[in-house]
């Protein structure tokens, strides 16, 4: 008797207690879900965008086959003596193929002494379990994607991740290989995934059960296409997310953001955002502007927008017990949950908790607070820092939310957060929100979420480690993504060292999605209320007018590119919007019969058309490129031309990023350094 069953494009295999099913989920893909006991669960973590597809399936006794478009998996059961009779089925193997024959992936065997399963559950207290999944995969296959870790590390096989985030780190299970697979861990629970030569594994602290979803395809742009396909792609970038957005920490009145938007149009400098950062309210949790130092926000936002720019305002989840806020969040029971210890789940400058974004009701209590002081007065972005959220003791455990415990749901909260403002600012009737965020899941990218990498140094190191970061998040489906250009921790503007730094970062952000300037530079002022109480300070000058006059003149050249790059900007975001394909490529992504491409960590596709290739190392004034075979590259600075298939020494004066235009396909940017 068969143990297999169909119904319609799922082929569902019942074992001892356990259920396996393998479903067609979008083109050319699959998702396999499997519960010890009990029914298969239909959770929609990211998963909720299934197109339908028409799937061939087969059974032929103890295995079976299902077929969707380029992929194939093939079910095998294994039967074994349980003492007398006849064998008994006690296990049900999953091997993954494109069309073409090629292995894919596929579960460990357990057909040996070690008695090791590829599907292991350990039920844990509360009736859930701890989870390892366990695949054999090809050894001379290249990893890329997982989002955001703070490593310049390209490849990814041989790494481990935990699956958790934190500030600067945003994780995001999805992974491109070379071998022609993309793999998508479809669990929000704390984990590990570990891309080892002889064993991928996948594993989660606690769940309900084993979710994951697998595409094949023929290129990574396919695979990453297919991916966006059911976790959602980003709204059109409006236009002000095109040009230059200024930021410090922090201005902290009205009259001082005013002045620099002002002297920014007195200059000529284009100028598209200003951001207000953290600290303008009273308490955290006020959502709203503090009136000593912000009287009249309407009116600020009113001469702003005269000024043709948009004020970007931050908003921190955290709530301190003295906030106007406090009390009804608590009431409603719309905070975040401490399970075990004191109900104190951030200090800075305030002992604080968090609101639950994953609970529908808080959601729209803040969203109501914040169109109220915010958005009715002409705000139109917010900065959703703190996202992950970022605990003062990353003890997962020890938290619990709404959705359920931060063991089994914790990664789901940045995308929660973006959620919130998204839909609200929907309602509003605004087209096309985009709010900066400090972290994201699966599936953030269509709620308008713009990614940044964090609080990171200020230092080479952090540089470098932030083109490789973009390049991963890209391939995990985060199209939209920008860092603090120079970095956030430390710079003196005053310091040659760092100019020269801030130089090389500005000319990586110009060819970045969003090009925003950023950080707490030193020495610091402290800012006092009128009654001598002090609030938090403000950090040294970080205009482009700040870092001495050589520095200025390159960096308004580069305002001046960011500008001519504008209709091009567009056109990048137009495909974001449309097929999920990210702005910032991997060499791969746009060659990937190239070989070398799929090993050039510094260096990068700005779309399709325009090779970037950022000066890393201080004092260096030169710089080796990889020119991809099978298309001719000029120069964008001096317009000498190179055949592919090369290495290329550029010249890189300090005011020179090397970019090279491919194929000639963008005449009127030649000369535009």
């Amino acid at each position: 008797m068969t143990s297999f069953t169909v119904d319609r494009d799922a082929l569902t295999w019942h074992g001892p207690g356990e259920t396996l099913r393998v479903q067609a989920w979008g083109e050319d893909s699959l998702r396999i879900r499997c519960r010890p006991m009990g029914d298969i669960l239909d959770t929609e973590h990211a998963l909720g965008l299934s197109a339908p597809a028409e799937a061939v399936i087969g059974i032929d006794g103890d295995s079976a086959v299902i077929v969707n478009g380029k992929i194939k998996a093939v079910l095998t059961t294994r039967r074994a003596f349980m003492g007398v009779g006849i064998p008994e089925v006690v296990h049900c193997r999953v091997e993954y193929f494109h069309r073409d024959g090629r292995p894919l992936l596929r579960e460990i065997s357990g057909e040996n002494a070690l008695k090791l399963q590829a599907r292991r559950f350990q039920q844990i207290p509360g009736g859930e379990y701890r989870l390892t999944a366990s695949f054999e995969a090809p050894r001379d296959e290249k990893l890329y994607g997982m989002g955001q870790y703070q490593q310049e590390l390209f490849d990814l096989k041989g790494a481990v991740f935990e699956l958790a985030h934190r500030n600067s780190q945003a994780s995001i299970p999805f992974v491109v290989s070379s071998a022609g697979y993309g793999f998508f861990w479809h669990d929000p629970s704390i984990g590990r995934a570990g891309f080892n030569t002889n064993r991928t594994e996948w594993s989660s602290e606690c769940t309900s059960q084993l979710d994951y979803w697998i595409t094949a395809g023929d290129t990574p742009a396919e695979l990453v296409r297919r991916f966006t396909e059911v976790t959602g792609r980003p709204p059109m970038m409006p236009e002000y997310g095109l040009g230059f957005w200024q930021c410090k920490l922090r201005y902290w009145n009205q009259e001082q953001l005013l002045d620099v938007a002002r002297e920014y149009k007195r200059r000529g400098l284009p100028l598209d955002v200003i951001v207000c950062d953290f600290f303008h309210w009273p308490h955290q949790g006020d959502f709203r502007f503090d009136e000593e130092f912000f009287p009249d926000p309407a009116a600020m936002t009113a001469e702003l927008a005269d000024l043709g720019v948009e004020l970007m305002v931050s908003v921190w989840p955290q709530v301190a017990f003295g906030s106007e806020n406090y009390r009804p969040l608590a009431d409603g029971n719309m905070l975040v949950r401490t399970e075990t210890g004191i109900d104190v789940q951030m200090r800075f400058q305030e002992p604080t908790v968090f609101f639950d974004a994953t609970n529908p009701a808080a959601r729209t209590y803040v969203w109501e607070v914040c169109k109220r002081n915010y958005h009715d007065k002409g705000v139109r972005l917010f900065w959703l820092d703190e996202a992950e959220p970022e605990y003062e003791t990353y003890d997962f455990a020890a938290y619990r939310y709404h959705e359920g415990p931060a063991l089994q749901v914790g990664n789901l909260y940045p995308k929660a957060f973006s959620r919130l403002f998204f839909e609200g600012m929907v309602a509003a009737g605004q087209d096309d929100p985009v709010n900066l965020v400090r972290c994201a899941w699966a599936g953030s990218q269509r709620y308008g979420a713009l990614v940044w990498s964090g609080d990171i140094g200020s230092t080479w190191e952090d540089f470098r480690r932030q083109i490789t970061a973009g390049l991963h998040m890209g391939i995990a489906g985060i199209p939209w993504w920008t860092t603090d250009i120079g970095g956030f921790h430390g710079g003196d503007p005053d310091d040659p060292a760092f100019r020269e730094l801030l130089v090389r970062w500005f000319q990586y952000g110009t060819f970045c999605p969003v090009m925003r300037l950023h950080g707490d530079r030193t020495p610091a002022s402290e800012v006092r209320r009128a009654d001598g109480t002090p609030r938090c300070p403000t950090g040294a000058g970080n205009e482009v007018w700040s870092f001495g006059e050589e520095t200025y003149e390159i960096l308004a050249g580069h305002l001046r590119l960011r500008e001519s790059l504008r209709p091009y900007l567009r056109e990048l975001m137009r495909e974001s919007h449309e097929s999920g394909s990210p702005v910032l490529r991997a060499m791969f992504y746009e060659f990937p019969a190239d070989e070398r491409c799929w090993d050039l960590a510094d260096q990068y596709m700005f779309g399709a058309d325009l090779l970037v290739a950022p000066v890393t190392r201080p004092g260096a004034r030169e710089r080796t490129v990889y020119l991809p075979d099978g298309a001719r590259w000029t120069s964008l600075h001096d317009g000498r031309v190179y055949e592919g298939g090369q290495e290329a020494l550029l010249d890189a004066p300090l005011s020179v990023i090397p970019v090279l235009v491919r194929d000639g396909r963008r005449p009127e940017l030649l000369g535009a350094d």
